[in-house]
C-alpha cells in the first residue's frame, strides 16, 4: 500500500509483453509504440502522443517544449508534484525559473493569484518571461483531490488571455476522471499539453504518454532524444500500457470505493485521524494523535512486520495509496493490523 507504482504485471500485460511486435523506436518504426501513441492521443481529444520513460521526464520535456527560452518562467503550485519532487529539472537542465502559487486544501491555486503572478512583459529587462502554467489533476499531496472541468476551463480561459500555454500534469488524470464522471478527454480540454503516467493507477510496468498538438510532440521529439529518454525496442513496454488501457480504467472506481472504506475504518480508529472529505480518489494520508505512546515510523515499522507497507511521511503522518491488485479484503486486513 506504498503506492500505485508498486503494482506487477498482470498474466495479460506479460502476454501482450512476450508477442510485442517491435521495431526500433527512436527511428519511429516501432509499431506497437505507435499503437499506444495513437490511442492515447484519441482517448485524449489531442493531435498526437509521445511514449517516454518517465512522469518526471515527461512534465521537463513539456516544461522545456513550452519554455523554450532560457530564463522563461513557469507558473505552479507551491506542493506540485513538478515542484516538489522532480529534482528541480526544469531550473537545472532548462534554465527555467518556477513562480509558485500557493496550493489550496483541494488542489486548486486561486484565479486571482494565478493572473498576479503573470509578469508584464514590459518588464522583461527585469523579469523572467511568464511562457507556462501548470497544475496537477488529481493531486496528489492533497490527498488525490480532483480539479473540476470548470476550474480547469476557467485556467485555461487565463492562460490564453495573456498567451500563456496550459499544461496538465496528469500523472492519475484517469483517476480524477472517474472519481468526476467526465470523459477523460473533456477534463483536459483546456490544456495544451498533457503527461499521463501509464504506471500508476492505470497499473503498467514502465513509462507515462504525452499529449498535444502535432507540433508540440515534434519537439518533444526532440528533447526526449536530448534528454536520454529515445530508447529502441520500446513496443515490448508500450504493450503491457495497452493492456492496462483496455483492463484497468475500469477498475479504478473500485479501488475508490476501496479507498473510502479504508479511509472510513481508519477514521473509526482512536488515536487516528483522516480528513474524509480529502479522500476522493485513491489516496489517504493518515495522521496519528501525538498523544499516542507511537509514532508513525514506529507504526509503519510494527505494519511492516504484518506484511503491510505503508508510504511515512513525518513523525505523525503516514500515506496509503490503493491500486487494482489490493482487495477489500486486503483493505479490511491492513485495518485489523493497525487497530
Amino acid at each position: 500500500m506504498r503506492s500505485d507504482t508498486v503494482t506487477k504485471p498482470t498474466e495479460a500485460m506479460r502476454v501482450a509483453m512476450a508477442n510485442a511486435e517491435v521495431d526500433d523506436d527512436v527511428l519511429g518504426n516501432d509499431p506497437t509504440a505507435l499503437r499506444l501513441e495513437t490511442e492515447m492521443a484519441r482517448i485524449m481529444g489531442k493531435e498526437a502522443a509521445l511514449f517516454v520513460p518517465s512522469g518526471t521526464m515527461g512534465n521537463l520535456i513539456s516544461v522545456l517544449v513550452h519554455c523554450d527560452v532560457r530564463g522563461s518562467e513557469v507558473i505552479l503550485g507551491d506542493i506540485s508534484h513538478i515542484h516538489i519532487y522532480e529534482n528541480g529539472g526544469i531550473s537545472t537542465l532548462g534554465g527555467v525559473h518556477p513562480r509558485t502559487v500557493k496550493n489550496n486544501k483541494d488542489g486548486t491555486m486561486d484565479l486571482d493569484l494565478v493572473e498576479a503572478a503573470i509578469r508584464d512583459p514590459k518588464g522583461e529587462l527585469v523579469y523572467p518571461i511568464t511562457r507556462l502554467i501548470c497544475i496537477e489533476n488529481s493531486h496528489a499531496n492533497s490527498g488525490g483531490r480532483c480539479l473540476s472541468v470548470e476550474y480547469t476551463d476557467k485556467i485555461g480561459e487565463l492562460a490564453k488571455k495573456h498567451g500563456l500555454k496550459l499544461h496538465i500534469d496528469g500523472a492519475r488524470i484517469f483517476n480524477a476522471a472517474t472519481a468526476l464522471g467526465v470523459p477523460v478527454d473533456r477534463l483536459v480540454q483546456a490544456a495544451d499539453s498533457v503527461s499521463v503516467c501509464l504506471s500508476k493507477g492505470l497499473g503498467a510496468p514502465v513509462g507515462t504518454v504525452i499529449v498535444g498538438s502535432k507540433g508540440f510532440i515534434s519537439k518533444a521529439k526532440i528533447m526526449r532524444k536530448a534528454l536520454g529518454g529515445g530508447m529502441r525496442q520500446v513496443g515490448i513496454l508500450c504493450a503491457a500500457a495497452l493492456v492496462a488501457l483496455q483492463d484497468n480504467v475500469r477498475k479504478l472506481e473500485d479501488d475508490h470505493k476501496n479507498t473510502k472504506l479504508l479511509a472510513d475504518g481508519l477514521n473509526k480508529i482512536t488515536g487516528l485521524k483522516v480528513d474524509i472529505s480529502s479522500v476522493e480518489t485513491n489516496i489517504v494520508f493518515v495522521n496519528l494523535s501525538e498523544n499516542l505512546n507511537t509514532t508513525a515510523p514506529k507504526l509503519c515499522k510494527r505494519l511492516e512486520e504484518h506484511g503491510v507497507l505503508v508510504m511515512l511521511e513525518n513523525k505523525f503522518r503516514f500515506r496509503i495509496v490503493i491500486h487494482h491488485q489490493i482487495t477489500t479484503s486486503d483493505v479490511q486486513y491492513a485495518l485489523s493490523c493497525i487497530k
